[in-house]
């Protein structure tokens, strides 16, 4: 099993893209990779299951990781940070039951 910040450490090794363009390039990355998985999806309620489907976005999603690793990373963040934080601020949501609903800050 890998720990989220030994994805980030080795996926830092196979990051090549403009340092001067770094957090742009990053999030049109994440966002581009984001609706390749999303468009997966949409033929599937178009056309019905199709042969690899669990797999084809499973590899969407790897790079939906990538991309994200690299934001973070360029961000001075570790994944595992961002990992517990979320965790937190859901478990703080849950308790006041809050989960649902919008806003950032509820």
């Amino acid at each position: 099993m890998m720990y989220l910040s030994q994805y980030q450490a080795q996926a830092k090794e196979t990051a090549i893209y403009p340092e001067d363009k770094a957090l742009e390039y990053l999030a049109l990355g994440l966002t581009g990779e984001a609706g390749e998985v999303a468009n997966k999806i949409k033929k599937v309620i178009r056309d019905g299951p199709s042969p690899h489907f669990e797999e084809n976005v499973m590899q969407e999603l790897g790079d939906v990781l990538w991309y994200l690793a690299m934001l973070s990373t360029e961000l001075g963040y570790s994944l595992d940070t961002i990992a517990d934080k979320n965790l937190w601020k859901l478990a703080n949501r849950k308790t006041r039951n809050v989960l649902g609903g919008s806003g950032d800050n509820r």
